[in-house]
């Protein structure tokens, strides 16, 4: 395995792009998607100078990077539901793991299913859809994909006992568990495998008339840290000391904390003893997880280098991004489970090679995973794929909206809204639980809705009663406000919810809030 893939050769990517004040779109170009799996924007390129991730840099300098990208719910089964059906969690009807869509909402159409209608040779390497009944033990196949979807063999051991101790020797299930890959089940780890089928794919198609439409979903940096350990020698533990906050903003209501079971569950933070709900972590082990975190993201930075080898940029159009963030101690939290920034902001690369006249571009525009469809419908010139409206049964139409226009030429009309986004996550009560897990509670444990809207300034969420029976709101019964002005807080450590002044834009804000989800 190579180590920090070296840089790629771009000249002859360069002679073949065309300008996109005369875009023209050759006949049907692969679209390779790339999914991370617990990925907050943690690339160097974007502007976090702790990251080493020269590929997805290089990614960065021939696309467009939307910088203000925020998932639909920051857990992965409703997430990627949602993102690639192009629908809400509220529509889709998920919050959880435990139904699917098609059964339990509605005959909506997913990315690779419109693909594949259109002529698309479709195939899922890794996590794309959540595994599972979400997406009905199949990945949806074979409704999305043309080939069955390929899961590598090693991720049956993903949260078995295979982290030596350090002290002791024996196997534990810790979070942190750095490996030597030779001595691991099978003599490998999941991405290392997923990378490999991608590669043969991708060779397979050279000299194929019938586009592709790939999926590759890695599974770093998603717990447990299992990763070779040579990638922890790239990061110094001393980089990650920090003058942040690190203990729950002013004025938190407690209904919006994460508790962040799944971390705590883990042999070696069991042992830690951390007090129930808000810990704290250890100052030594905080700078550990970081150290871990960042070490996960560039091993599977590398692994892209190495998927870039047999991608040909010349007809393929790629998009990066995850399925949401996650929190490394921002206001004490761990993981993700809530409707904090660090927990809903993503990465979002776009690159086509049709579209470079703005190549490099930082694109600060609030958007959202449930553009990602539209925008690819857009970018290969399929036909339009219609906005809901108030139809939301529709078996084929969206809940967001194309963002070619803001990166070139568009095919379809964009649709007037405010520029903002909007996230939900559910709890089972108004204080942290351990029984119902308060971070990932089952839909009928459900009693509250966190609904929160991000505009270019602000964000506001309202903590609402919610009846999972009938899947209804009751806007009157309110559990918690959080108003951050990020003008002044882009960290997200004031809630001004009850600041006076500010009422008139918190009523407005909570309007749009209740307009969407009516």
């Amino acid at each position: 395995m190579k180590f920090l893939a070296s840089a790629w050769v771009f000249t002859s990517i360069i002679i073949c792009l065309v300008n996109t004040s005369h875009q023209t779109f050759v006949s049907r170009p692969n679209v390779l998607m790339i999914m991370l799996d617990d990925f907050r924007p943690a690339i160097r390129a974007l502007g976090d100078t702790k990251a080493i991730t020269p590929n997805i840099d290089r990614l960065v300098a021939l696309g467009q990077s939307f910088t203000d990208a925020f998932a639909q719910q920051a857990i992965c089964a409703p997430s990627r539901n949602s993102m690639l059906t192009g629908r809400r969690p509220d529509t889709t009807r998920l919050y959880d793991f435990y139904s699917y869509w098609r059964e339990f909402a509605g005959n909506f159409t997913t990315i690779p299913q419109y693909f594949k209608e259109h002529g698309y040779r479709t195939h899922s390497i890794g996590k794309i859809f959540h595994p599972g009944v979400s997406s009905n033990y199949t990945d949806d196949y074979p409704l999305s994909w043309t080939d069955e979807p390929y899961h590598p063999s090693t991720s049956e051991f993903m949260n078995k006992a295979t982290c030596i101790d350090s002290l002791t020797g024996s196997l534990k299930k810790n979070l942190l568990c750095p490996v030597v890959v030779e001595l691991q089940p099978q003599r490998t780890l999941p991405d290392i495998q997923s990378t490999q089928a991608a590669k043969a794919f991708l060779k397979s198609r050279q000299n194929a008339s019938e586009p592709f439409f790939l999926g590759v979903g890695y599974l770093k940096p998603h717990i447990p840290f299992k990763i070779p350990e040579e990638y922890l020698k790239l990061h110094d533990e001393k980089k990650f000391k920090t003058l942040d906050l690190d203990y729950p903003p002013y004025g938190l209501p407690t209904v919006a904390w994460n508790s962040y079971l799944d971390v705590r569950s883990r042999d070696d933070m069991q042992v830690l003893n951390i007090s129930f709900p808000f810990g704290p972590i250890p100052g030594d082990i905080k700078l550990k997880i970081r150290q871990h975190y960042y070490a996960a993201v560039s091993y599977v930075d590398d692994l892209i280098g190495e998927l870039f080898e047999d991608v040909n940029f010349n007809d393929t159009i790629i998009v990066l991004t995850s399925d949401h963030g996650w929190s490394l101690g921002e206001h004490a939290e761990w993981s993700k489970f809530s409707n904090y920034e660090v927990a809903l902001k993503v990465p979002l690369i776009v690159y086509s090679p049709f579209l470079t006249e703005k190549a490099n571009s930082k694109i600060a525009r609030v958007v959202e995973l449930v553009d990602i469809f539209p925008t690819l419908v857009d970018l290969v010139g399929l036909p339009a794929i219609p906005h809901c409206g108030e139809d939301l049964m529709q078996e084929t139409c969206v809940e967001g909206k194309s963002l070619v226009p803001f990166i070139g030429h568009s095919t379809t009309n964009t649709f007037a809204e405010i520029e903002a986004a909007y996230s939900q996550y559910p709890r089972p009560g108004s204080y942290p639980s351990v029984y119902p897990n308060s971070d990932k509670p089952k839909l009928f444990q459900i009693e509250i809705m966190g609904y929160s809207i991000r505009t270019p300034r602000f964000r506001y969420t309202a903590w609402i009663g919610f009846d999972p029976a009938k899947f209804s709101r009751n806007w009157s019964e309110i559990f918690g406000e959080e108003l951050y002005d990020h003008s002044i807080d882009p960290k997200e450590n004031l809630n001004l919810a009850d600041r006076p002044q500010l009422k008139p834009i918190k009523t407005w804000l909570k309007q749009q809030l209740q307009d969407k989800f009516t």
